[in-house]
C-alpha cells in the first residue's frame, strides 16, 4: 500500500485500523498535551518549567518501563499482537526525553553554553545525557530500514536499552534528592522487569506462575534493600525505620510493597489466563 493511511500510528502493517493502536496512542500523548495544557494555563510561577520538566522526566521513565514489560506480557499472555505496539511505546520514550532536555534549556534561558557547564559540572545531569543520546540511537535505528541494514547487530545494540534503564534510574534517584518514593519504585518495577528476562536467559517458563511469584518476590525484596542502601548511603534519614516502614501497610504503602503486589498480581493473571485457555480447550472455544 503506497497510501500514507499506512503510516498513520493508529493503523497496523497493512494500512487497516487498529483499535489497540489508537488506544496506546492517544495514551502516549494525553501526558503531554496535559503538561502543556498545564504549563500554558496554569498560574505564573517563579520557575514555569520546573513543573513541567519533572513531569515530562516522569513520564519517560514510565513508558521506558512499559516498553520493557511488552516481551514479557506477549509471552506471559500470549498476546501476539501487543508487540505491534512496541516501537510507538519505544519512540515515545525518545519523545519525552527530549522534551525534558528541552524543558531544561528553556529554564536557563536556551543559554546552551550553561548547559553544557551545568552538565558538565553536575553527575546526574551528565548520568541523564548519556541516557538521552543512547536513546536517541535506539530511535534513530528503530525503522524497518535500519533494522534491515543493520541485520544481527540490530539485537545487540537495541540490547542497549537496559543499561539506558539503569542510567534512567540513577539519574532520576539523584535528581530526586530526599524524596524517592516514586524512583524507588520504578527501580523496583525494573528490577522486576528484569528479572523475568533473567528467567528467560536461564531457561525458565516466564508464563509458568510459579516462576512470576518468584521473580515478584525477589523483587519486592530488592526494591527494599534498594530503599534502605539509597537512605543509608545518600541521606541522614534513618534507613533503618524506612526498611520498617514496609511492613507497616496500615500507615502508608512503600513501593516495595507495590512491586509485590505487581509481581504477585501477574503471575495471579498468568493462572486465570491459562485456565481459561483451559477451561475453553475443554468446551471447544477458539480464542480470537
Amino acid at each position: 500500500m503506497t497510501s500514507l493511511a499506512r503510516y498513520a500510528p493508529w493503523t497496523d502493517r497493512r494500512g487497516r485500523f487498529s483499535a489497540l493502536r489508537l488506544a496506546v496512542f492517544v495514551g502516549l500523548l494525553l501526558p503531554a498535551c496535559l503538561i502543556f495544557g498545564d504549563l500554558a494555563l496554569a498560574p505564573v510561577r517563579a520557575d514555569p518549567y520546573e513543573a513541567a520538566l519533572h513531569a515530562c522526566g516522569d513520564w519517560a521513565v514510565r513508558f521506558l518501563l512499559l516498553t520493557l514489560a511488552v516481551t514479557p506480557l506477549r509471552r506471559i499472555l500470549s498476546w501476539n499482537r501487543i508487540a505491534g505496539v512496541r516501537r510507538m511505546v519505544g519512540v515515545s520514550v525518545l519523545a519525552y526525553a527530549l522534551l525534558h532536555f528541552g524543558l531544561y534549556a528553556a529554564g536557563e534561558q536556551w543559554n546552551m553554553a550553561k548547559v553544557a557547564t551545568e552538565i558538565a559540572e553536575r553527575v546526574y545531569l551528565a548520568i541523564g545525557l548519556v541516557a538521552l543520546v543512547g536513546l536517541a540511537v535506539l530511535g534513530a535505528t528503530s525503522f524497518d530500514a535500519a533494522i534491515r541494514g543493520l541485520g544481527a547487530n540490530w539485537q545487540r545494540l537495541h540490547s542497549l536499552v537496559y543499561g539506558i534503564g539503569v542510567l534512567a534510574m540513577v539519574h532520576f534517584f539523584l535528581q530526586s534528592k530526599s524524596d524517592v518514593y516514586e524512583p524507588t519504585l520504578m527501580a523496583g518495577l525494573f528490577l522486576l522487569l528484569m528479572l523475568y528476562r533473567l528467567s528467560v536467559k536461564v531457561g525458565a517458563d516466564i508464563a509458568n506462575p510459579l516462576v512470576l511469584a518468584g521473580c515478584g518476590i525477589l523483587a519486592a525484596i530488592g526494591t527494599a534493600g534498594i530503599e534502605y542502601a539509597w537512605y543509608a548511603l545518600a541521606t541522614g534519614i534513618p534507613a533503618d525505620r524506612v526498611f520498617a516502614a514496609n511492613f507497616d501497610v496500615l500507615t502508608a504503602v512503600r513501593p516495595a510493597v507495590w512491586v509485590g503486589f505487581a509481581g504477585l498480581g501477574t503471575a495471579a493473571a498468568a493462572l486465570i489466563w491459562q485456565n481459561r485457555d483451559v477451561a475453553g480447550g475443554r468446551l471447544g472455544v477458539k480464542r480470537g
